[in-house]
């Protein structure tokens, strides 16, 4: 028989799940409003903190045709910084009401305007736009970033449970006052109280609105 027609059988498909593949790995993190960002700052460093940034994003969270993504818990984003990231997160089955928890499964893309641009031709457009500038520290392999929104400063600890609650402690910072909305979640909160008529959470948007994130964060904290 020619080589050519000697093929190899195919393989057996499982048309059963793999129960591994249905979970994408968890986020955790809280959030704490920074009234004074120097002092922590300063605190960090004093950590001998690893330390990057700042770095401009640019964030773009797409819905399906249907706009049902926000509605099932789910965020599809597109990011820019130094580099393109594609990110989808999900909430899972148990919420956890100390922590922000979501399965995210990320992966860094080449073009971000080809992405986009795929995203699109699949059905996924555009719905939102945020932007922020963060730095990032590492302490002993707990993630911390300082980030500005266009609506204040916020410290974003991302770890393991244990580490995160001991970060919170070490920086002095009240647990009854942390906040396990996403950044999107908190917008809707001030744009509902202050009436805002635009969607879109960039720095152009919040020029010459003057916010009292005092008034807001009782509404914002997990207690």
């Amino acid at each position: 028989m020619p080589f050519l027609e000697r093929k190899p059988s195919l393989p057996e498909i499982n048309p059963e799940p793999n129960d591994a593949t249905l979970h994408a790995p968890l986020e955790i993190e809280v959030k704490f409003y920074l009234s004074d960002v120097n002092l922590t700052r300063d605190r960090l460093v004093a950590m001998n903190a690893q330390h990057s940034g700042p770095i401009f994003e640019t964030n773009i969270r797409f819905e399906n045709r249907q706009k049902s993504l926000k509605k099932e818990g789910v965020l599809l984003r597109l990011r820019h910084d130094d580099r393109s990231r594609l990110t989808f997160k999900s909430t899972p089955s148990n919420p956890d009401m100390e922590f922000k928890i979501h399965e995210e499964l990320e992966t860094e893309v080449g073009d971000f305007q080809a992405c986009k641009d795929i995203l699109k031709a699949l059905g996924y457009l555009p719905e939102q736009v945020y932007e922020k500038w963060r730095e990032t520290f590492v302490v002993d392999d707990t993630c911390l970033v300082i980030d500005r929104m266009p609506y204040g400063v916020f410290l974003e600890i991302e770890g393991k449970k244990s580490k995160i609650r001991e970060m919170a402690d070490r920086l002095d910072l009240d647990w009854k006052e942390r906040i396990i909305l996403n950044y999107l979640e908190i917008f809707e909160v001030i744009k509902g109280e202050e009436g805002l008529a635009f969607a879109d959470i960039t720095f152009d948007n919040f020029k010459g609105i003057r916010l009292d994130m005092n008034k807001y964060l009782p509404l914002l904290y997990a207690g």
